[in-house]
């Protein structure tokens, strides 16, 4: 991998994408995590106007505070960054009081969690209405395209994406060309939707570097049973999450009518 390079290549392609599309510039959320940090830095490249959002929602400190390290850093270093603080704990507590209760909850946790990703997305459009900006995402390929690991309709709802083409590792090594807080770099990956501590891999069942070889492996055509040990539960944690995920992945489907109904 060519960091520079590809820093250029993406930073080259959202001042394009923005330029033809007429907007002026873009919103992104920025939770403390690592794909955040390249992702917003990437933006900041362009020298479009960046508004970064923190959205906190009963948020563990460590991630507040690594959120606005970053953002303390990106202000410093780019005259075009902006940034504003949304905490949104309110408006999650409230709607909580006026939603049934729920008996079952595990299911419960999940969706609360999965609220909490769209009411931060509903919060990033509201900015970028008001100032003509694109939402940019902040998903990599492997959340993304291999096991889904995101909200529908909340961090998946974005404009564009621009490091979503690039698997966990390969956005780290961007991060160290980007001089990206080694505090971020060092942290565990975090979703940050259930208000503590957790990690991606803690929820997922293996660490990033496991899930690459596994869609790796899985591009190939392998199958489960060529692989044993941890290879083998690994795949199926792989192949799992991917099938059960792929509702977020392909496009919306649409039940197409025969023209002899319509006539």
């Amino acid at each position: 991998m060519q960091p520079e390079k590809v820093v250029n290549h993406i930073v080259n392609w959202l001042k394009e994408y923005a330029t033809n599309a007429r907007m002026d510039g873009f919103v992104i959320g920025i939770s403390g995590g690592i794909d955040s940090a390249v992702a917003s830095s990437l933006c900041a490249k362009t020298g479009l106007r960046t508004l970064c959002l923190e959205m906190p929602i009963h948020q563990h400190k460590s991630q507040v505070n690594l959120a606005k390290e970053h953002v303390a850093w990106l202000q410093h270093h780019y005259a075009n960054v902006s940034s504003l603080e949304v905490d949104l704990t309110t408006v999650f507590e409230d709607f909580k009081t006026v939603v049934p209760k729920a008996s079952n909850s595990d299911a419960l946790a999940l969706s609360l969690a999965n609220t909490r990703a769209r009411f931060r997305m509903s919060t990033l459009y509201y900015f970028a209405g008001l100032h003509n900006y694109l939402v940019a995402g902040t998903g990599n390929k492997i959340e993304d395209f291999g096991v889904g690991f995101y909200t529908k309709y909340g961090d998946g709802g974005v404009d564009l994406s621009p490091i979503a083409d690039l698997i966990k590792t390969e956005v780290y090594k961007l991060a160290e060309f980007l001089e990206i807080s080694t505090d971020i770099i060092d942290a565990a990956p975090t979703d940050g939707l259930y208000g503590d501590s957790r990690s991606d891999e803690e929820q997922i069942g293996a660490t990033y570097v496991e899930l690459e070889w596994a869609m790796k492996e899985a591009e190939k055509g392998k199958t489960a049973e060529e692989f044993e040990g941890r290879q083998n539960e690994v795949f199926k944690i792989y192949k799992g999450r991917n099938k059960a995920n792929l509702h977020k992945m392909k496009p919306i489907p649409v039940c197409g009518i025969p023209v002899s109904l319509k006539n």
